[in-house]
């Protein structure tokens, strides 16, 4: 059983919102700056926050999970609403919505024709939503961040930096030291990515006695070639300000800021880190003040009503959802006047230690569950018993009498077996071979992959290739009251 104590976490996630604000707005004026800033303070005028599409998206994926409920959720959900209710068309955020209206689902939303945006900043940004639902449990927070970050950033450097922010900000809720929850965060990312030895360097310089302006010299030439407004530089300056500040809100996000680049993403962010871990009752009241309660928005549709307008009405709402939250991961808590008492008994809570995790029936969920998806893949369907998604063998695009190969995986989600009979709908003069039955195997763990069942799939064009290929995939399961159907989309070439 979990107990949180109810002031206590209320007063986090309202300086998470808080700090969010002051940072987005401190910020603001300098984005996009590619030299050291020198900054003191606000340049906007008083009286109230500047608008953030950083803490937009998260009041929509809040009204997701109001509404759909934390058991519902998934990428293809978070899709739907950011369709809706979210309106800008700029990098990541244009290419996603592009390749979601023409059909491709995500993590293939994030990656097809997105080279330049995947390893952008528009995913790490947003993370705060996951933390703030799942307090002190980064593996629950994690599992919703890759859902989110991959509608637009797909398998890459951005989906990475959104694990790391959502794992370091859930560890904030239960750490006090920085560099404690930075280290355990880092078990939530592949050590092979950029964001992770980015986040290292830092450490390293830091450690080493370097000035915080020569390390984020060091940083930038060590990302040179990925460029401007890209994760792991503003993944880094946002280590900068909270190792280099020492402690010191002000300091850290002044100097998170003065790296320059994405400021009001990484000034928000620390912002919100610092909030968390020290609770809104110790944010310089000076600051607080400067900006006041209110949530001011930019990229959200007008006719979204259910949008919170004050850090505080956003705080009750998220309140509300938590014990939801944690209820669908397989575990329940309850607020409490007393002591804060976490409940590491249940299977998969070892968060400090991602290799001693596994998943089962009464588990939480297992981080290496959002590393199964490659760059051409999407979740093909989502059944009360069966969990599917295709993965292709490169990108989805097919000439006249070509042939492309892609794989279609099944998870088994109760604990009885049963026979898959799969079915191609193909365009007039397209052929196809597959296994048309597959066997699926007991319950899937992660980790023993073996579980999961694999049907390879070729398929050979015909003489006629459209701009866009439409296949439906149709599964019957033995035994089982609900079929599985599935959109392939094949671009033509």
């Amino acid at each position: 059983m979990l107990y949180l104590n109810k002031e206590e976490l209320r007063d986090k996630i309202f300086g998470c919102w808080i700090g969010k604000n002051i940072g987005g707005t401190m910020g603001a004026p300098y984005e996009g700056s590619s030299a050291m800033q020198d900054i003191e303070g606000f340049k906007s005028a008083k009286g109230e926050p500047l608008p953030n599409d950083d803490l937009d998206l998260q009041l929509i994926w809040l009204r997701a999970v109001e509404q759909e409920g934390p058991w519902h959720l998934s990428a293809t959900v978070l899709s739907e609403y950011w369709l809706q209710f979210i309106t800008p068309h700029w990098n990541e955020y244009g290419v996603g919505k592009s390749n979601l209206t023409a059909g491709f689902l995500p993590p293939m939303s994030g990656e097809l024709n997105n080279e330049v945006w995947r390893h952008s900043n528009g995913a790490w940004i947003r993370s705060e939503i996951w933390a703030c639902l799942a307090p002190g449990y980064p593996e629950i927070a994690c599992r919703y961040a890759f859902m989110d970050a991959s509608v637009d950033h797909g398998t890459s450097e951005g989906t990475n930096a959104e694990l790391f922010t959502a794992a370091l900000q859930s560890l904030a809720f239960r750490e006090s030291d920085v560099r404690v929850i930075i280290d355990k965060a880092l078990s939530f990312i592949s050590e092979e990515s950029r964001v992770y030895k980015s986040v290292k360097k830092v450490i390293e310089l830091y450690d080493a006695g370097v000035d915080y302006r020569d390390a984020r010299e060091e940083i930038v030439k060590m990302n040179s070639d990925l460029g401007w407004f890209q994760a792991p530089s503003n993944v880094a300056f946002v280590l900068i300000g909270l190792i280099y500040g020492e402690g010191d809100f002000k300091k850290s996000m002044i100097y998170s800021i003065n790296c320059g680049d994405d400021t009001d993403c990484t000034g928000a962010t620390v912002g919100a880190i610092m909030g968390i871990l020290h609770g809104g009752k110790n944010i310089p009241s000076d600051w607080k003040e400067y900006i006041g309660d209110s949530i001011k928005s930019i990229c959200i549709a007008p006719d979204d009503t259910m949008a919170a307008t004050s850090c505080t009405r956003l705080t009750e709402r998220v309140m509300r959802m938590i014990p939801m939250v944690f209820r669908a991961n397989n575990m329940v808590m309850e607020f409490t006047d007393g002591e804060t008492k976490y409940d590491d008994n249940i299977k998969g809570s070892a968060w400090w230690d991602q290799t001693s995790v596994e998943t089962h029936l009464f588990g939480l969920p297992d981080v290496r569950e959002n590393f199964r998806f490659k760059r051409y893949s999407f979740e093909a369907f989502h059944t009360v018993h069966t969990d599917g998604y295709i993965e292709f063998d490169g990108k989805p695009e097919i000439a006249p009498g070509e042939e492309i190969e892609l794989t279609l995986y099944m998870k088994n989600l109760k604990v009885d077996q049963r026979y898959a009979y799969i079915t191609l709908h193909l365009p007039e003069g397209w052929t196809a071979t597959y296994d048309k039955a597959a066997f699926i195997d007991r319950y899937y763990n992660p980790a023993h992959p073996e579980l999961k069942t694999e049907c390879k799939i070729k398929i050979t064009a015909g003489e006629k290739v459209l701009p866009k290929n439409r296949i439906i995939m149709d599964i019957e399961f033995e035994g089982k009251v609900t079929d599985a159907y599935a959109t392939i989309n094949i671009l033509g070439k």
